[in-house]
């Protein structure tokens, strides 16, 4: 979804953060999703390469689909960051060597493969500032990808961990994520002093619980270290904030997408195109965006998973905090609910009054509905204020009021629209329709028919 950048103004809120990053050696940002981080984090990383010559390196490590696309795609929204470059360092490892030879300002890899990078590299760790994209990530003191990043840390001149969530499970979460950013100065330089010092083990012996006041001296431990910031605090931010959340095809799912899409779409190539005829296409075609496609026979293929890992590692990132989901089609449900059965998470099809009932009252996680069904009538402002588009609808009217069931009346919390977006996908269609709050039927039929334009070139 390609568009002109953007002048940058940050928000007060957002200058303050950056002027933190410029003058600080470490920074936790501990911001709710929606305001911000990234491109916070670009616009700090881009004064202090080019004006303050105080960085010449930076290494992002994020969540596998975080690393794919969202850096990339924020650099280029804002004009002040068109130039710099951002390397992704995935895939195969000769793929991940040939990008970290490539000449560039920030270098974006998986969290999965720390461990290979700190073995590649060694002694000659190349990168003097490191951004922890999802802190939180790092929240288990045991886990590899924690020792291998205590091992170089030394060798790390600046550090920034970004999370919305930096303890999800309680304060115990805190240590192995406080001591990346400040090597154990604030919290202990280790985590059984951590323990001892703030916690009381849990009578039966298993587990421990904080000690009265111990979260109080905690945060004011790291107050001057970390920055934490709430959505509902900012009121310059408006009531709804919409997140546009990049899917990368990895290069099989890319070929097969491609392939179908250019049989499906010179099928009708010489036939008069209707609004009928456009809307199954373009329904085939977001099925794809989705990972599986109905048959004739109405049997399911399924195509790809991206989409699914990056809504997990949403999931993820919101860290127990409830959800709307939205899907499309009835394969969207299935894998979806495949996708969520070891999580742990409460989740429930919304159905029934008593499953509206039950999430106002907190008691469910992830709440799936199709737009269709809870597009008018329903007050679910009591149970969350995150909206996730699994499927995206070309119906204006309907996606109005689907998000209308948590921005309503009565929400207390500003409300977040995540959308997983496809690139080069259907997807991006019905999101540039979504903005224009175009009519459905116009915008259905010039984008398809672009669509065949682009299908026919070589």
């Amino acid at each position: 979804m390609s568009s002109t950048p953007k002048a940058y103004v940050p928000h007060d809120y957002q200058r303050f953060c950056i002027d933190r990053l410029l003058t600080a050696d470490a920074t936790g940002l501990f911001l709710d999703m929606g305001l911000g981080k990234t491109v916070i984090t670009l616009t700090a990383i881009h004064d202090l390469k080019y004006n303050r010559f105080a960085v010449r390196r930076t290494l992002v490590i994020a969540p596998k689909k975080v690393a794919e696309a969202t850096w990339t795609n924020e650099a280029s929204k804002w004009q002040h960051l068109q130039h710099l470059r951002i390397i992704p360092v995935l895939g195969s490892a000769a793929k991940r060597i040939r990008a970290l030879n490539t000449p560039g300002d920030i270098w974006v890899i998986n969290r999965d493969n720390v461990a290979w990078l700190v073995e590649h590299y060694r002694n000659a760790w190349p990168f003097d500032m490191v951004v922890l994209d999802e802190l939180s990530s790092f929240k288990n003191h045991q886990a590899k990808r924690f020792k291998c990043l205590t091992w170089i840390r030394p060798h790390i001149k600046r550090i920034v961990g970004l999370t919305g969530t930096p303890a999800p499970n309680g304060l115990l979460d805190l240590w192995a994520q406080v001591f990346l950013l400040d090597q154990g100065e604030r919290l202990e330089k280790f985590v059984t002093h951590y323990r001892e010092k703030y916690f009381e083990r849990n009578y039966n012996g298993f587990g421990y619980t904080a000690k009265p006041g111990a979260d109080e001296v905690i945060h004011r431990n790291i107050a001057d270290l970390c920055i934490s910031m709430k959505a509902e605090d900012y009121l310059q931010l408006p009531d709804v904030t919409t997140n546009v959340i990049p899917v990368v095809l990895d290069d099989k799912a890319a070929a097969q997408y491609k392939r179908m899409e250019k049989d499906l779409l010179l099928q009708i190539e010489d036939t008069e195109i209707t609004a009928a005829s456009a809307a199954v296409l373009t329904g085939k075609l977001l099925q794809l965006c989705n990972g599986a496609l109905y048959d004739d026979a109405r049997n399911v293929h399924e195509i790809h998973d991206s989409k699914l890992e990056a809504f997990l590692e949403l999931i993820e990132q919101l860290a127990g905090k409830p959800a709307l989901v939205f899907y499309s089609y009835q394969h969207d449900l299935s894998r979806v609910k495949a996708a969520l059965s070891k999580s742990g998470l409460r989740v429930r099809e919304l159905k029934t009054p008593q499953d509206q009932l039950d999430w106002n009252a907190g008691q469910i996680d992830i709440l799936l509905a199709h737009p269709a069904s809870a597009a008018y009538g329903l007050n679910l402002q009591d149970g969350g204020n995150h909206v996730i588009w699994f499927g995206l609808t070309w119906s204006l009217e309907l996606y109005q009021q689907a998000n209308g069931r948590l921005h309503r009346q009565g929400q207390k919390q500003k409300v977040v629209l995540h959308h997983l977006v496809v690139q080069s996908g259907a997807d991006e269609d019905v999101m540039s329709a979504l903005d224009d709050k175009a009519t459905t039927q116009d915008r259905l039929l010039s984008a398809l028919k672009a669509r065949i334009e682009r299908a026919k070139k070589p």
